[in-house]
């Protein structure tokens, strides 16, 4: 049988294409290697899907050129998405920042993709090593370890390598490669910080708290989690996609109040600056922020410079990764294939007519919070109304 498309990968980008597609009465084919559709679905946001964000803008999303995204997320909007679960009966729910969570299992969420895809007559083909994806005059050929299939236009949607416990690995980037794209290096982000030995917070494993983290020019506040290895948690997860290799961090560890101003409260003149500033967050962190000569010191007997000193140390403490933690531990990656080479309102390639490529495979990365899973929507939904049917 010559498909209209076949799709590689059946994970959130390929079943929102195979969904449009095969919807639109093209013939469609789904080729995974796992043994079920659904890829990262249902364990993303501790089970309950994360799947998008109230507030959407390309100013959420990384890469080379993040206004790329600019037109998928106009046709596939948060809005799109929310009545996509209204009509399949899955409760939602709005938590921090504005995420949008599944109420019950991110598995309803799957199952029903799924559902409406084996609906509308698409073929499903799990358990399948991808051999090759080589062009012929008539058709793309792709070649398993089961069988030869054809079809007139191939969808790439095979993810990064993060996250290689669940099964993801270079393949789509060795494919793309193969059929004359350009890639970026992928990196690994959305993934703790690691810190040097003798780092200023060791020793302080488990103390959790809201900070604003800063690095280069970009800043997010969220919770910071200390670990043995360095830093983890949402901001730090989320500095990760902007942090380069060198750069320093600055950690705000009272976002929302001023030290300086505590320290100029008359009341507070009698009190011994570490006790003043334990009553805003864990002892053993205060301990570890203020220099011991000034900790000990009460309030009213600091100078200005002294107090100055001490802002600093709490509102913008200095730290220095060594390093992300590698692929295992990071939910996303940066690079993946250039987007200078991709058509922005089809996802077909500029290179290759009938070769589309969609979700995280390309050089675009969004922001911790329902951003990586909408942009496999929003762009699995414009390639699969792009998608020819046979003529």
């Amino acid at each position: 049988m010559l498909y209209d498309a076949i799709i590689l990968g059946a994970g959130a980008a390929g079943l929102m294409c195979a969904r449009v597609a095969a919807g639109r009465g093209l013939a469609i084919a789904l080729v995974d290697h796992a043994p079920q559709a659904g890829g990262k679905i249902p364990i993303s946001g501790g089970g309950k899907a994360n799947f998008t964000n109230k507030i959407m803008g390309k100013e959420y999303f990384y890469g080379a050129d993040p206004s790329f995204c600019t037109y998928a997320l106009e046709r596939f909007s948060p809005s799109d998405m929310l009545h996509l679960l209204k009509g399949w009966g899955i409760a939602w729910e709005e938590r921090t920042h504005g995420q949008l969570f599944c109420k019950q299992s991110a598995s309803q969420l799957t199952n029903h993709l799924v559902d409406d895809v084996r609906r509308n007559n698409a073929a499903f083909f799990f358990k399948r090593s991808i051999l090759s994806c080589r062009p012929s005059p008539q058709a793309f050929v792709l070649e398993t370890d089961h069988e030869i299939l054809q079809a007139r236009q191939v969808v790439l949607a095979l993810g990064s390598p993060a996250w290689p416990q669940m099964g993801a690995s270079d393949l789509g980037a060795r494919l793309a490669r193969s059929l004359g794209q350009k890639l970026s290096p992928f990196r690994p982000v959305l993934s703790p910080l690691h810190m040097p030995q003798g780092w200023s917070l060791q020793g302080l494993a488990g103390i959790s708290l809201p900070v604003r983290i800063c690095t280069g020019a970009q800043c997010f506040e969220d919770d910071l989690l200390i670990t043995h290895q360095g830093i983890s948690g949402p901001a730090a997860l989320k500095a990760s996609i902007a942090w380069q290799a060198g750069q320093p961090v600055f950690i705000d560890f009272m976002p929302q109040i001023s030290f300086s101003h505590l320290l100029d409260t008359p009341e507070c003149g009698k009190l011994l600056a570490r006790n003043l500033l334990c009553r805003y967050m864990p002892q053993r962190l205060s301990e570890a922020l203020l220099p011991p000569e000034l900790a000990q010191r009460k309030v009213a007997e600091l100078s200005r410079v002294q107090r100055n000193a001490l802002h600093a140390c709490v509102h913008a403490h200095s730290l220095s990764p060594c390093g992300a933690a590698g692929m295992k531990k990071a939910e996303a990656c940066l690079g993946g294939v250039r987007t200078e080479g991709i058509d922005q309102y089809t996802m077909e390639s500029l290179q290759r007519e009938g070769l589309f490529i969609v979700g995280e495979l390309l050089d675009i990365t969004g922001l911790l919070g329902g951003y990586n899973l909408h942009w496999a929507w929003a762009s699995g939904f414009v390639a699969g109304q792009s998608l020819r049917p046979r003529v």
